[in-house]
């Protein structure tokens, strides 16, 4: 069954206790790149699709704003105000005049640099932590508005679901379609992919007249979402950035093969990857496929997922 994508109860008036908030990892069924803008991001449109890959945040009361980590990329990933987390609770208190006090911590099992946002997440999964322990009672919609000025996916991580993204990816639409729970692998690499680094080699080869042409409007896949037929949804999916990543990673191009060997209906990279995501008829195929794809040796792991879920939440 389809998770419920309605916003949570969370406290009025703050909280004495700790906060525990889980957020999923984003994939794009569709991702299509624009022109550079003169403040140097993408004109971007995209359907963001909130899949059942999560980190977690807790939020406990503290006289400073602190965090720690555990999990995917702890000693690697910097604690303190680069990180997104602490910009997000930062914001939060500056907006609504609440001290900047709580000792968060990140429980992380989203793969840094893949094309998943997990960034992202845990930046939107900090503004709704804090917001519960804060008391600030802000809507999901305040709290997507703070969010956008964070970082472009995390306004949508706060909504989750299955949604339009525009701009530089920040203003999102939910997209109307009807109940359905869509099967994925995503197939994670040891190494992660640099975004700017995608969207400057995207530059280059748009520039030398080498890159595929640009996607349209996602029309075609909006209507796709309201068939329920994942092989209907297959004909639709694309992603700009694929071309990019697959000069930057070629033997990306083997686990996209070995998905669609093993079966998949459609393979293609996750975001500016190098995660790809694989889509399955239903649950058992995808675990069918998540076991192929592991026994290819073309990817560090790879499990089942399903989407949409809700975006950030109290637990």
């Amino acid at each position: 069954m389809t998770e419920p994508l309605e916003w949570e109860s969370r406290p009025r008036h703050g909280t004495s206790g700790s906060v525990r908030v889980k957020v999923p990892a984003k994939i794009n069924l569709h991702l299509g790149v624009g022109p550079l803008r003169r403040d140097g991001f993408h004109e971007l449109t995209t359907i963001y699709h909130a899949i059942s890959l999560y980190d977690e945040v807790s939020a406990r009361r503290g006289d400073q704003l602190t965090l720690t980590m555990e999990g995917e990329g702890a000693g690697s990933l910097p604690l303190d105000e680069s990180n997104l987390i602490v910009r997000a609770a930062q914001l939060l208190a500056k907006v609504t005049g609440v001290p900047p006090q709580a000792r968060l911590h990140l429980r992380k099992h989203i793969p840094i640099a893949g094309g998943l946002a997990g960034g992202s997440a845990d930046a939107a999964a900090a503004l709704v932590a804090c917001d519960a322990l804060w008391g600030t009672r802000m809507t999901r919609e305040e709290l997507a508005a703070i969010a956008a000025e964070v970082g472009s996916d995390v306004p949508f991580l706060v909504l989750g679901g299955t949604a339009l993204g525009t701009g530089r990816g920040e203003a999102v639409s939910p997209v109307l379609a009807r109940a359905t729970t869509w099967h994925w692998v995503v197939a994670t690499q040891a190494d992660g992919l640099s975004t700017p680094d995608c969207y400057r080699e995207l530059d280059r080869q748009r520039a030398a007249r080498l890159a595929p042409e640009p996607l349209g409007p996602p029309d075609e896949l909006m209507a796709a979402l309201r068939q329920r037929d994942p092989a209907v949804l297959a004909e639709t999916l694309g992603n700009d950035m694929q071309v990019a990543a697959l000069t930057l990673r070629p033997e990306l191009a083997d686990t996209l093969a070995a998905g669609r060997e093993s079966g998949a209906l459609a393979s293609m990279i996750s975001g500016s990857g190098p995660t790809t995501v694989h889509l399955a008829r239903d649950s058992s195929h995808a675990v069918h496929l998540a076991n192929e794809l592991v026994g290819s040796g073309t990817c560090r792991d790879a499990f089942a997922a399903t989407g949409p879920v809700a975006g950030a939440r109290v637990v």
